[in-house]
This record gives structure tokens, sequence and C-alpha cells, in this order.
């Protein structure tokens, strides 16, 4: 190898280790600039937080006075987060699961129209709640219905579908061609393969995107604003309104009393553990059913 050349070399070697070394550093600081904003957002909820929380507080309904610094608990908050969640993830998963098989297995063939379908979905994910929530106060108003739970859960639901299919679609696609074409060629029909065979396979994606789902059903406030209303009581029905955490800690931190806004960091206390319960809950259940996957 003559001079030249093997000094070009070593300069394209050097360029590239060059160039290795500081992707790799701003990776790392980037990574430290989000870790550190996630421990600061965490201890300023601890710190402001955790002196108003109580079992009280957890455990009763608001009394009279209550958004005024008297008795009183986000009881009712809590439950109406749970039931919201829990209907509109529901709902979700009724209607995405299929959508997310006819993808994969009917229209497998047909790889323009399922990007296309995948492209949409992915402009609706990307829509703000505040939009959901305004269309489907809209549709409200037109229908003469008034701000309930069964409300809320309609809405919520439309705006996490699109979360819930891409997320189940991700799975499928990643799962073996070759499995599916062994399905067939046993003779299996696309239901049987859908349902029993690329079910099994991406069972940890699938529940990935239901505690996806119901992490940002219960964590948003914009799309039920207008949709759920709010009230002090438990509701026990799809048609009586319901508070859930996110409005709770809207109207207290506009309250000018310092105990009310410290209630309020309380109760943001309450929904941070729960969707962090979701989240690990998320990480076991794949790492538990991920010995069902087969790779080919």
């Amino acid at each position: 190898m003559k001079r030249g050349s093997l000094n070009k070399y070593y300069l394209r070697k050097i360029s590239l280790k060059a160039e290795e070394i500081f992707f790799r550093a701003t990776m790392l600081f980037s990574s430290c600039i989000i870790i550190f904003i996630l421990l600061l957002i965490i201890y300023s909820i601890l710190q402001k937080g955790l002196p108003s929380l109580s079992i009280d507080m957890l455990t009763q309904t608001p009394k009279g006075g209550f958004y005024f610094g008297k008795e009183g608990g986000i009881l009712n908050a809590i439950i109406g987060s749970i039931y919201l969640s829990l209907g509109a993830t529901s709902l979700a998963f009724i209607i995405g699961l299929p959508v997310a098989l006819f993808m994969n297995i009917w229209l497998s063939h047909k790889k323009k129209l399922v990007n296309s379908f995948r492209f949409i979905l992915d402009l609706l994910w990307g829509i703000p709640s505040i939009v959901y929530g305004a269309f489907g106060f809209t549709v409200m108003i037109y229908f003469g219905i008034k701000a309930s739970l069964i409300g809320g859960i309609v809405v919520v639901s439309l705006f996490i579908l699109p979360i819930m299919i891409r997320a189940i679609d991700e799975g499928l696609k990643s799962s073996s061609v070759g499995l599916i074409e062994a399905s067939y060629s046993l003779g299996s029909t696309k239901t049987e393969t859908a349902f029993k065979v690329m079910m099994k396979q991406c069972l940890p994606c699938i529940i990935t995107a239901v505690l996806l789902s119901f992490g940002r059903s219960i964590g948003d406030a914009a799309s039920v604003l207008f949709t759920t209303g709010f009230t002090d009581h438990i509701p026990t029905s799809l048609t009586q309104p319901t508070a859930t955490l996110p409005l709770s800690i809207f109207f207290q931190l506009s309250s000018p009393i310092p105990e009310v806004k410290s209630r309020a960091y309380a109760a943001a206390l309450v929904l941070t553990v729960i969707i962090l319960i979701i989240s690990l809950s998320s990480r076991l259940f794949t790492i538990k059913y991920k010995k069902n996957r087969i790779n080919f």
C-alpha cells in the first residue's frame, strides 16, 4: 500500500473513531439530561405532596369546603380515573386488536395499503388530546348528551385507539414470517393463525399496548375536560359525571390557598405512583411472557 493511500486510510479511521466518540458522548449527555429532569420532577412532587398525603385523603370523598382547605379527600377522583381508564382501554382493545390483526394477516400482501393505514394512525396519534375533547364535546352537544362517564370513555377510547393499534401492530410486524407460513402449511385458516398463533406469539406486545394505553388514558386531562364533567361523588352509572385525578389536580392548583395546592401535589404523587406501577407491570409481563415467543 502506498504512503498516500495509507495516510488516507488512517485519517478515515481516526475520523470514524472521533465521530463515534462524539455521538456516544451526545447520547450520554442527552440521557443524563432526561434522567435529571425526571428525578427533579419526582423530587418536586415528593417534597410538596408527601406532607399532605394521608389515609383520609385516599379514603374519603371531598366534603364541604374541601377546595377551601377543609376536610375530605380525592377518593372520587381515584375511582373515577380507574372507571374511565378501564372502560376506555377495554373499548379501544376490543376495536384495536382485530384491526391490527386484519392489517397484518388479511392485508399482509397489500403493503402500500397497510403503510397508508399506519401513516394515518401515526397522524391520529400525534393529534393533541384537546382536539379529541373538543370533537367529542361538539358531538355530545349536537345529540344533547350531557357530560358523563360514558362520554369520557368514548372520547378517551378514540384518543388511545391509534396508540393501541400501532403498539400491537409493531409487535405483529416483528413476528416471524416462517411461523405464519408454518401455520398455513398445517392447514390453519387466517382466523386460526391470527387468534391462536399470532396472539400467543405477540402476547408481550399486546399486554404492553394495553398497559401503555391505560397509562395514557389515566393521565390525560384535556380530552375529559368537557366530556366527563366533575363531581365530588363516586359515579354509580355511566350517565353520571365523574371526577378524574388530572382534573382534580388542575382545579386544586387553581386555588390560591396553599393547603389546597399542597393537596394537588399529593394527588399528583398518587397519579405518578399509579403510572409507575403500570410501567413496571408492563416490563414484568413482557419478561414473563417473552418465553412464548418463537424464533425461526
